[in-house]
């Protein structure tokens, strides 16, 4: 089974015959290449033109992270699936205004559901979030993409609202991202940075191009479909493994540092990852496929309902947590 890689300190990526080595002031790690599928770099790392082609050859895709956890690009391999047929079908539901505005529709019903799904289960816990239970249960999501843009913004309002009610220490005031101005907003982007990579890496397991979107504008200088698919999955893999680390002190005062905003340090990044790993290899019983699948899976297979969909097999429903 391959698992990704977090590198959090600075260093070197280089390559001998092949295998290989990340080169630091602490010395010289061998890396097995064989069982890495995805490498995510938060330190200040620099990669050897032998262990990109490397990276390239295995299909190895390569997250760079600047010191705020803002993802900034990624050495994508060359396509590993590739159809012709399914990108010209994606582009097709992109260019038609309704064809578009059903699937980017879809996406904000998945987050609508899975933001409700996380609020009812701290709900059951004695915290209180009815009200903002009842705020998104009043959103009707309906009209153009900047109308249905505005709801998705208010669902996310809302829940985002409904923090300090769940959370035990560190006050949140309102979403901001560049510069996080506190703890919960450092831990937001730092999650939502690592769900993006994790969904781009998958898509490359599909035939999709992770340019082609529906709910974001396609940019020349993102992968927009990984935000499209990321913020289904937020509530219930980035805020919930957040939910956990403050409320069970996991994370604390120490765990940040102060420059430009309040950043995650090198021990609370890797803390952070390593929850987020965690969740990402959960297993749940999967009502149609009828076997264990994990968190990472769930988001794969998003990927492959939306190929059925473009393809006229299957129409598409987004991912709602159903446990």
């Amino acid at each position: 089974m391959k698992n990704p890689l977090y590198i959090t300190s600075h260093g070197i990526l280089s390559r001998k015959n092949n295998t290989i080595f990340f080169v630091n002031e602490e010395g010289k790690k061998q890396l097995p290449i064989h069982a890495i599928n995805e490498i995510n770099c938060f330190g200040k790392v620099s990669l050897k033109s032998g262990a990109s082609s490397l990276f390239m050859k295995e299909g190895i895709v390569v997250n760079f992270f600047n010191k705020y956890g803002f993802y900034e690009g990624s050495l994508y391999p060359k396509i590993k699936f590739n159809s012709g047929l399914v990108v010209v079908k994606q582009s097709e539901h992109y260019l038609d205004k309704n064809k578009r505005e059903f699937i980017a529709k879809e996406f904000v019903e998945g987050i609508k559901h899975n933001t409700l799904k996380t609020l009812k289960y701290y709900s059951k816990k004695g915290k209180e979030v009815d009200l903002f239970i009842e705020n998104i249960k009043k959103e009707n999501i309906a009209g153009d993409i900047s109308q249905i843009m505005s709801s998705e913004g208010r669902i996310w309002n809302n829940f985002y609202q409904s923090f300090n009610k769940i959370l035990r220490k560190f006050h949140f005031h309102k979403r901001e991202i560049r510069p996080p101005t506190n703890e919960i907003n450092s831990l937001i982007s730092f999650g939502n940075s690592l769900l993006y990579s994790t969904v781009l890496s998958e898509l490359y397991q599909t035939y999709l191009h992770p340019s082609v979107s529906y709910l974001h504008e396609p940019s020349e200088r993102r992968f927009s479909l990984s935000l499209d698919l990321a913020d289904i999955f937020k509530p219930i893999i980035v805020d919930r493994t957040i939910f956990k680390l403050v409320n069970n002190n996991m994370i604390g005062k120490k765990h940040f540092s102060k420059d430009v905003g309040v950043l995650l340090n090198e021990k609370g990044k890797q803390i952070f990852i390593s929850e987020y790993q965690k969740k990402l290899e959960t297993t749940i019983k999967h009502p149609t496929l009828h076997k264990k699948v994990s968190y990472r899976y769930l988001i794969r297979l998003e990927g492959y309902k939306l190929i059925k969909h473009v393809l006229n097999d299957q129409k598409y429903e987004s991912f709602k947590m159903w446990w």
